[in-house]
């Protein structure tokens, strides 16, 4: 079916941006899966208050996986197919997820300390159960928590236990890489706003997502609504009074309905 150019730019955007959506799912997801069930890793969900924190970090990276892969899922499939079923289930979801991203931003930034205690001890728990295991599902986790903070495990840059899991840096810089959790908990501390920035920014995103679905979903409507491009035309041509009338059809007249009206 044939859309306007606002509705080619919506179908265009919405399908890159569930790719990218469904790689970060997978990808969420795919670390979650791995920590839950890896063999160094599983006797972890038994109820153990020392692995509280990593529990249920985990349980959430698995479930915020999950959803984010279903919604990209059902906004690429009502965008490439041009389903408005799909684009709305695909609707409701995102607003869910930007409504939880909103209420995330606003708790992190009124309860940070709490929040960024929290994280602390989670990154902590990892670090130990690292130590411990040596599981490369938390090697993968304790390198992201280095490289995106710029730290380097639980007393700085001669940490050696998770040397390898630090920033590649400069031999100066090494040694003023940060203990982790004092970042994290500085983090939430000292730039409150920033962090709630943060989640309010990928909330807009979701939202422009949201809009660009909407309009999809209209311009579908209306297209499935709208006349043929063209109508064929017959001519009728008058007889005698007493004579049933002649109705003389030529060749197939083509011209818009626009014109016809």
């Amino acid at each position: 079916m044939a859309l306007d150019g606002c509705g080619q730019l919506c179908k265009c955007i919405l399908i890159l941006f569930n790719i990218l959506f469904a790689l970060v799912g997978f990808a969420m997801l795919g670390l979650g899966l791995w920590l839950r069930f890896s063999s160094e890793t599983r006797g972890f969900f038994n109820v153990d208050l020392n692995t509280q924190q990593f529990v249920i970090g985990v349980s959430v990276l698995i479930a915020l996986g999950a959803v984010i892969l279903l919604v990209a899922v059902f906004g690429d499939y009502g965008a490439c197919n041009e389903n408005r079923t799909a684009l709305g289930v695909f609707s409701c979801l995102l607003a869910i997820l930007a409504l939880l991203e909103i209420g995330a931003g606003v708790f992190a930034y009124m309860r940070s300390d709490e929040v960024g205690e929290q994280l602390a001890k989670f990154y902590m728990t990892v670090y130990a159960q690292y130590v411990d295991k040596g599981d490369p599902g938390l090697a993968v986790t304790l390198s992201m928590f280095h490289n995106v903070l710029h730290c380097c495990g639980i007393i700085g840059a001669l940490d050696l236990l998770v040397k390898k899991t630090c920033p590649d840096t400069g031999f100066l810089e090494t040694f003023t890489l940060p203990a982790c959790p004092t970042v994290i908990v500085n983090l939430f501390e000292s730039k409150a706003p920033l962090v709630m920035g943060l989640f309010l920014g990928t909330a807009a995103m979701l939202i422009l997502a949201l809009v660009c679905s909407s309009l999809l979903s209209k311009e579908i409507q209306r297209s499935q609504s709208s006349p043929p491009p063209y109508i064929l035309l017959s001519s009728t041509v008058l007889s005698p009074p007493n004579q049933d009338p002649v109705v003389f059809t030529p060749l197939p007249v083509i011209i818009p309905v626009a014109d016809a009206l």
